[in-house]
């Protein structure tokens, strides 16, 4: 491979803002696996974030870039996959897998789609330092026709709507908007760009917390709700605290503190096959490998006021929930999954066109 702009390259980035800001290209922001593509012949790499490849996981994009971008080229956009009209970032994180022969199944049961938002090379010509207005021009022009899996993001220089999208494309299972100034350079790496994320929060139960890696101090508090039947379930932790407040936290909880996890709802989180029946902290999974999952258990008695974007099937935070303040008006036995907002359903189709 021999290209104007070679692996690896990080991406460039977004900080969040409160509002969508005036005068700037707009775009949704997607729910999905941020990734920079190569391809020079018929030699395709996608590299992630962290600037790993992500090709063994994703078969049939590499034979669909290969078939659909042009000969030699690099491009900025986001791996997807959409179930029921609507993105399905648990079908993405599925795909992360190590067996070859999982990875082949599900790239047959549940084939992903490449967004692209951004061309940085194209032939001979490093296109970091072009504009994005210009950039963007260049990318419609050299994309136009593509088809499914393939897609470009739809973009406007509309504040308005933006707004309308802001609003109605969560639906569909996107994460907000995107704000780009369109005098700007591509800068890996870099927080240039300006996102508008969606926020809602939720009461929860405080039942335990992991400790800081830096020593005794609160690394994270472990988050519950009450589903139907009554039973506490994990739904997330809380994480960004000052040092000073996560040894304020220590103090806070320590009469809640038990001796061990035994009468807690949780307290078999540490049996595999617990995690069957129920949501407990400690999961196994491959993305956990030898970190250290033990936790101190608190009597599942106070409450706090968290926001959260998304959440996954249902069940879980998806993200890091954000610790907004103390609820003492609040029960633990009112805080169930009933007050979890959900957003009006939007067909993905009516953004990626009816092969999306």
């Amino acid at each position: 491979m021999d290209l104007p702009v070679m692996p690896p390259v990080k991406p460039m980035l977004a900080k969040s803002v409160a509002r969508i800001p005036p005068g700037m290209q707009y775009e949704a922001k997607w729910d999905g696996f941020r990734a920079i593509v190569f391809r020079d012949g018929d030699e395709v790499e996608i590299g992630s974030r962290t600037g790993k490849s992500l090709a063994r996981y994703f078969p049939e994009l590499v034979d669909a870039l290969r078939a659909r971008l042009p000969q030699r080229c690099v491009v900025d956009g986001e791996i997807v996959i959409a179930r029921d009209r609507r993105l399905d970032f648990d079908a993405l994180t599925e795909r992360i897998h190590p067996a070859a022969s999982r990875v082949k199944l599900l790239a047959e049961r549940t084939p992903a789609s490449f967004v692209v938002f951004d061309l940085l090379a194209l032939a001979d010509q490093s296109l970091l330092d072009v504009p994005l207005s210009e950039r963007r021009a260049l990318l419609v022009e050299t994309l136009a026709g593509v088809t499914a899996p393939l897609h470009v993001a739809p973009a406007t220089l509309d504040i308005e709507v933006a707004q309308q999208w802001f609003q109605q494309y969560e639906g569909a299972g996107l994460d907000g908007v995107i704000a780009k100034p369109l005098t700007l350079r591509y800068r890996q790496d870099e927080r240039l760009m300006f996102k508008v994320k969606h926020e809602r929060t939720a009461d929860v139960v405080v039942a335990g917390y992991r400790l800081h890696k830096s020593g005794p101090v609160v690394g994270s508090l472990l988050l519950g709700l009450h589903d139907a039947q009554g039973t506490l379930q994990h739904v997330g932790v809380s994480a960004a605290f000052s040092m000073q407040r996560r040894a304020e936290l220590v103090a806070e909880l320590e009469p809640l503190r038990m001796a061990s996890a035994e009468g807690h709802p949780w307290a078999a989180w540490a049996e595999e096959s617990a995690h069957e029946a129920a949501r407990l902290p400690g999961a196994p999974s491959r993305w956990s490998g030898k970190k250290d999952l033990s936790w101190v258990p608190l009597r599942p008695e106070r409450v706090c006021e968290v926001a959260y974007d998304h959440m996954e099937n249902g069940q879980r935070f998806r993200h890091t929930a954000r610790f907004r303040r103390w609820r003492p008006d609040r029960t633990p036995e009112s805080c169930t999954y009933a007050q979890l907002e959900e957003p009006v359903r939007y067909n993905l189709a009516e953004i990626l066109g009816p092969d999306g």
